[in-house]
């Protein structure tokens, strides 16, 4: 199948497979944390067929429910990690090209989708749920427009079961990375989108013209333009990379001019602009860990979120580092001690990350109707000693196994060759 073809038939799918067969599931009296509400002590969240059905105290339960007993432990959505190439970036041989699906050769490439490289068998998945990491934004690397990022749940066996959301965001660096692809300078980058964004308009106000050869040569291929289209009538959310103060700045420019539905994405000095970020409405994806000054950020700092969250922005944290996706939950908890609420910090691992994506009419909170992502945990989700006792993905649960837990069963008694 051509790749447009496969992605046109991806992008028709039906958002979420069906469970293999039905199921109703009670998990009862548990402390709930829905997100878009209060806590609900001695709650109950009913899903059947993959879809939550009820959310409160006092829920009847129907007599086949399958019942799980959450008394003493803390019930929350699903965790969802954003911009990772978790799926498509082999966790355990990272260095080697072979493993590496998340790039294409070329500085633009709109058109290009991560999705088909996908891998629901990568030994990363698994370890991630154990975390409570129900669903992943996978993202593109490398370039000024490294292509689609895609939103996917983490339990299945095809590529095409797996998808919640193709594409969730087209990401687009603004950061010192992107210099080589737009002639070694950070001003190069406004000026070569600029001209890709108006190309991308006279492309789509002169598609006949175009087709005649009767147009001046345009600033990328007719199918890159193409993919521009729902990002210039702000249908898809731009995920743009950005440190610096001044990138951010360009980026926020760049959006007002064409109208743009941005995301910032890392934003290690967003702290400085969260006044115009609020009123932009331009929500951030942070890293909380990344305090370390560099050539690219020289100013950042801990509680990032936290004076984000002060002047109004919405605020998603990510765990990007490829060896740890697993620790989405650690770096919220370290937002915490930042001065995060831990409220905006739960938050910012499930219903931010939906809304970012465009997916929070259906992810990020335990409400009626929404997809049956849940977690049932022995404790606090942001405290390293709490553990994920139970995880759902679309009403089913998936086993607590892994391959760092196979290793385990087998050496932890070792022969005595050993």
């Amino acid at each position: 199948m051509r790749p447009a073809v496969a992605a046109l038939a991806l992008a028709l799918a039906p958002a979420l497979a069906p469970p293999a067969s039905a199921q109703t599931v009670a998990i009862v009296g548990g402390t709930v944390y829905p997100v878009s509400g209060p806590p609900i002590q001695q709650g109950t969240v009913l899903f059947r067929d993959g879809r939550i059905v009820a959310v409160g105290r006092g829920v009847s339960v129907p007599s086949d429910a399958i019942r799980i007993d959450a008394t003493g432990r803390w019930v929350t959505p699903g965790l969802i990690q954003t911009g990772t190439t978790l799926g498509v970036h082999l966790l355990d041989v990272g260095g080697q090209v072979e493993t590496r699906e998340d790039s294409l050769e070329g500085a633009v490439k709109p058109s290009f989708n991560v999705a088909e490289a996908i891998d629901p068998d990568a030994i990363a998945i698994p370890v991630a749920r154990l975390q409570g990491i129900t669903s992943n934004l996978a993202v593109p690397t490398s370039g000024l427009i490294p292509g689609q990022g895609v939103l996917y749940d983490l339990a299945g066996d095809r590529m095409d079961s797996l998808v919640v959301r193709s594409p969730a965001v087209m990401v687009i660096d603004f950061s010192e990375t992107a210099k080589t692809s737009a002639g070694g300078s950070r001003a190069g980058i406004p000026k070569r989108l600029r001209a890709l964004f108006r190309d991308a308009q006279e492309y789509e106000r002169r598609r006949d013209d175009f087709r005649r050869a009767q147009i001046q040569p345009l600033a990328a291929p007719a199918e890159e333009l193409e993919a521009l289209r729902p990002v210039l009538r702000g249908e898809l959310p731009v995920l743009g990379i950005a440190n610096r103060r001044s990138d951010i700045q360009n980026a926020l420019r760049i959006a007002r001019e064409f109208g743009l539905k941005l995301v910032l994405f890392e934003g290690a000095e967003a702290w400085q602009l969260a006044p115009e970020l609020a009123h932009a409405g331009v929500a951030v994806v942070i890293e909380p860990l990344t305090d370390v000054p560099t050539f690219d950020s020289p100013a950042p700092r801990l509680d990032n979120a936290t004076v984000l969250r002060a002047a109004g922005v919405e605020v998603a944290i990510a765990q990007r580092d490829q060896a740890f996706h697993r620790n989405l939950r650690f770096a919220a908890g370290n937002a915490v001690r930042n001065g995060l609420s831990w409220n905006d910090a739960l938050r910012a691992v499930t219903l931010a990350p939906a809304e970012a994506a465009g997916v929070a009419d259906r992810y990020g909170s335990l409400e009626r109707g929404k997809v049956a992502n849940v977690v049932v945990w022995s404790g606090d989700p942001l405290d390293f000693v709490s553990r994920a006792e139970h995880v759902f993905i679309r009403g089913r649960e998936v086993p607590a196994v892994s391959r760092q837990t196979e290793l385990l069963g087998r050496y932890r008694k070792l022969p005595p060759a050993y």
